[in-house]
């Protein structure tokens, strides 16, 4: 892969993300966090909402669920936003900031991805990150679909040394521009040459480890549902028998009852006296 190529094509023209201009690890992996499954154009003001509120892990894990709940509301899958404050705890916890990737694998809800995230753009150690975006280009210039283990090695392979933070940036940008899940712009990109596959036949990355494929429709979903009710328990708590109307589905008992027991079983809300509270 041409690391000469991507990197002149892509640092002088990087997207100015709010995250890219610290290295504060927490305020790192809180955008790494929130970016998952969600744009970034809606977690910008999230984000800085967020570090207002809580500037450090020990301000985060000294907030109750509710609190953390409450500022994530608007950006959806809330287990995100649970899986942060207890990372917070471990943290505050532990009174420092884990450096390492078993250190960072440990904390709750960071899986392989936001881990490398963190050591690459916090610590600026040298870490091959695999997002949807980066395990497309790799999928398209390969011109095959790829394991997850495959993609991995494939960008380790390729990883200039010292250059972490720019190149993994670069190419996420490359991946978000131009090489694209739909109508790519392969003209420009600064992979043409090594490129296998360059927008003709049946595309790689379609079914490849890490690509997003497209989410099942939203509207009457139960995501949907789970979003309404719990946007309604951050005014208050509401009764188990206007569930159902607060989630949009009136008649539908069993149904809105289901779904507000899984956010029990998630630890996202508390039935209490049969009312529903944040915890």
């Amino acid at each position: 892969m041409h690391q000469d190529a991507v990197l002149s094509w892509g640092v002088p023209q990087l997207r100015d993300l709010p995250w890219r201009h610290t290295r504060d690890p927490w305020a790192v992996l809180v955008s790494e966090v929130m970016l998952q499954q969600t744009q970034a154009h809606r977690v910008i003001p999230k984000w800085l909402a967020f570090l207002s509120a809580f500037p450090t892990p020990a301000d985060c894990a000294a907030a109750s669920l509710g609190d953390v709940l409450g500022l994530w509301q608007g950006l959806g899958y809330p287990r995100r936003a649970r899986n942060l404050h207890l990372a917070a705890q471990h943290i505050a916890a532990s009174g420092e900031f884990p450096q390492s990737l078993d250190g960072l694998l440990a904390l709750p809800g960071v899986g392989a991805y936001t881990a490398r995230a963190v050591l690459a753009f916090a610590f600026e150690h040298d870490a091959a990150v695999v997002d949807t975006n980066i395990a497309r280009v790799f999928a398209r210039v390969a011109g095959a679909s790829l394991t997850a283990r495959q993609v991995q090695a494939a960008a380790d392979a390729v990883l200039p040394a010292g250059d972490s933070w720019a190149w993994n940036q670069c190419l996420m940008d490359l991946g978000a521009q131009l090489c694209r899940p739909s109508n790519p712009r392969c003209g420009g990109c600064p992979l043409a040459s090594a490129c296998a596959w360059r927008g003709e036949g049946a595309d790689p990355a379609i079914g490849s480890a890490g690509v997003s494929g497209r989410q099942s429709r939203f509207e009457g979903s139960d995501r949907q549902g789970r979003g309404r009710l719990m946007k309604a328990a951050t005014v208050g708590s509401v009764d188990r028998d206007v569930v159902a109307a607060v989630m949009g589905w009136p008649g539908q008992l069993d149904r809105a009852g289901r779904v507000a027991d899984s956010l029990v079983a998630d630890g996202l809300l508390v039935l209490d006296g049969g009312r529903y509270r944040h915890p």
